[in-house]
């Protein structure tokens, strides 16, 4: 099988930096670019990766975040990869859960580690290729569609409010378009200790086309839109100029990345009516989750501790909004509670101090007088 693919990334049109992140990478080869080599190549016996991540959380965070998860699920990816015999699907499927879990312990811990990070996040949609199936882990609400045939589908379900409210009959997908809380999702990587990543699969046809978005591009641009510019656009070099286009056209209020890849080659069935196309879970057998400490230590000690941060202001969010994290370790809990005491006692100090001046201050004007007995104010001297 042969898969043609490009990436790009933009700032918007109201965004100061980007913190977006995104990756192609061949794993059989080792090459993770966007060289002629890896815009076109065959899937190999350790299949290809595809990647994007939504960073957010102010002051520098969203940055290392989404970079953080794209150097982890990379570096966890490669060492899954690494024994001499070529994964199974289950494996290979495996190997991107549990690479998604590690990244988040990574950044989970590294904000413990670093205080003025609390609360950084990313979204993750990781789509693998191994063989003529398309393995998806996403944790958030960035997107992944499936063009077959003229005709788009959303083949990844976002964990945001929104998706829960048309879940239950609460809202309608029009009306969640338009919602103030359209953006608030309900899960990512880095704010809580543990993810539920949502694992999916796809079986790939002749001329499938993959796209993978941050709701830069997927709130901006609809999926009809995308669809139309995927199917007509041989060009992905000018498929994803097009779709970030379009949503910086449309107001270009987040950064915008878009993946696109095209699948072509003598090992795919043509596409049949039969086919079905959307969210299908796929199940693991005895998978039990991976626990933060079994992801730390597999993929060893962070590497971006030294990225520089810029401060900046952080967004206030609602209180359903991801960011709120609730479940810190005890001896962290303890920290906070001794700082909180020590500043409460300070307060109070300066207060007392405050107060005991004030009242000097007003009982020495009571007690003195304010002309001595028999004297004349300067001003009625003659």
């Amino acid at each position: 099988m042969i898969v043609h693919v490009f990436g790009r990334t933009d700032v918007g049109r109201t965004r100061e930096h980007n913190e977006d992140a995104f990756v192609v990478a061949d794993l059989t080869r080792g090459n993770a670019t966007l060289q002629p080599e890896v815009r076109t190549h065959v899937v190999g016996d350790r299949g290809s990766l595809f990647m994007v991540a939504d960073g957010m959380g102010g002051a520098a965070a969203g940055e290392i975040a989404s970079a953080m998860a794209i150097e982890v699920v990379m570096r966890f990816i490669t060492e899954w990869l690494s024994a001499p015999e070529a994964p199974t699907d289950e494996e290979f499927a495996q190997g991107i859960k549990q690479a998604t879990a590690a990244a988040n312990a990574q950044i989970y811990n590294f904000a413990l580690d670093h205080p003025e990070f609390r609360g950084m996040g990313t979204t993750a949609t990781v789509a693998g290729v191994l063989g003529t199936t398309l393995f998806l882990a996403q944790v958030g609400d960035s997107r992944a569609y499936l063009v077959r045939d003229g005709v788009g589908r959303q083949i990844t379900k976002d964990q945001s409010l929104m998706q829960k409210l048309i879940e239950a009959g609460e809202i309608t997908e029009e009306e969640a378009e338009y919602s103030e809380r359209r953006n608030i999702i309900l899960q990512a990587l880095g704010p809580e200790p543990t993810i539920k990543v949502d694992l999916t699969s796809q079986q790939i046809r002749q001329g499938d086309v993959l796209v993978i978005c941050t709701d830069g591009l997927s709130g901006q641009v609809r999926g009809e839109e995308i669809t139309a510019i995927a199917s007509r656009e041989r060009d992905l070099v000018s498929a994803c100029k097009q779709m970030i286009d379009r949503a910086n056209e449309n107001g270009g209020p987040d950064n915008i990345t878009v993946i696109c890849a095209r699948f072509e080659g003598a090992a795919l069935r043509d596409a049949h009516a039969d086919d079905a196309v959307g969210h299908r879970v796929y199940a693991l057998p005895g998978d039990q989750g991976l626990t933060p400490s079994a992801s730390q230590s597999a993929v060893g000690t962070a590497t971006t501790g030294e990225m520089p941060a810029m401060r900046r202001p952080v967004n206030k969010l609602p209180p359903e909004a991801f960011v709120l994290t609730s479940s810190l370790p005890r001896e962290d809990l303890a920290r906070r509670r001794s700082r909180g005491t020590l500043m409460a006692l300070i307060f109070v100090l300066m207060f007392l101090v405050i107060a005991t001046w004030w009242g000097y201050r007003t009982a020495e004007q009571h007690l003195t007088p304010r002309h001595p007995p028999g004297a004349v104010p300067a001003d009625a001297r003659p």
